[in-house]
């Protein structure tokens, strides 16, 4: 009887079903946001550009239109440092989906700007090791925001009397990519997470990764191990309709987590 009222309601209506109707507006949705959040994201890019060439400028004016020697060259300094941060900003700014870049290359000239906007004047020294890498842009973005969160942290707790040396490590290990970062300076063992730590965490899960950390008096070391390819996250999904339970699932996620720490 209910299926007779709800099929009259249709024709009244002119309703027809869509096969699949559900699944395609609800992936239609979805892109629809995904483009729209990546319109704001360049729009933001854009806007943060555009304010350092502002500020910049008129620091530069500034060192322009004074006779003092002291605050000219002050004020040079300033507007040379403004540069190098509007480097960082510019290489962390979002890429163009669905090309490939060479991870090792991208991470060499984010160091070297994040060096010299933030390290050079505390003669903490930057270390770059890693392997040419090919990985899709959006990913290779992702370790990069992870990468500058980490070296900004350690600049800033790991280093309380200045000088020290952090280091960069990036390689592929089997069907994973790992990538390491380690100071030598003098954090204390239990540190709590903040906001910083968070973050690369759920960059690093939105990798398919894994992220671990320990800190201690001669140094820290941060470990971010992700799937080389997106494959490897897409047929080690777990699924609630497949894994039958919240047991299985835990199940599934050791696997899963084991597999990431063995390299297979």
């Amino acid at each position: 009887m209910r299926a007779d009222i709800e099929a009259r309601k249709r024709e009244q209506t002119g309703y027809r079903k869509i096969p699949n109707q559900e699944v395609i507006m609800t992936h239609s949705v979805s892109q629809g946001i995904r483009l729209e959040e990546q319109v704001l994201l360049h729009e933001l890019d854009h806007r943060i550009v555009n304010e350092f060439a502002s500020v910049i400028s008129a620091v530069s004016l500034a060192a322009r239109g004074t006779s003092c020697d002291e605050a000219k060259g002050a004020l040079s300094a300033v507007a040379k440092l403004l540069h190098h941060y509007a480097d960082v900003h510019r290489a962390l700014q979002m890429p163009t989906q669905g090309t490939l870049v060479d991870a090792a290359a991208y991470l060499r000239e984010l160091c070297l700007s994040i060096s010299r906007s933030k390290l050079e004047s505390g003669e903490i020294r930057l270390v770059l090791a890693a392997q040419p890498l090919q990985l899709e842009s959006d990913r290779c973005w992702r370790l990069g925001m992870i990468v500058h969160e980490l070296i900004s942290n350690a600049s800033r707790h790991a280093f309380a009397c200045g000088k020290g040396s952090i280091r960069i490590e990036l390689a592929r290990a089997g069907a994973f990519v790992e990538c390491r970062v380690l100071d030598d300076g003098s954090a204390a063992a239990n540190v709590q997470q903040g906001r910083g730590l968070k973050i690369v965490d759920e960059l690093t899960t939105g990798l398919g990764g894994r992220f671990e950390h320990s800190f201690g008096s001669r140094g820290s070391m941060f470990v971010i191990a992700f799937p080389y390819s997106r494959a490897w996250i897409t047929h080690h999904e777990i699924s609630p309709k497949r894994s039958g339970g919240s047991r299985r699932a835990g199940l599934e996620r050791g696997r899963r987590d084991e597999a990431l720490r063995r390299g297979i």
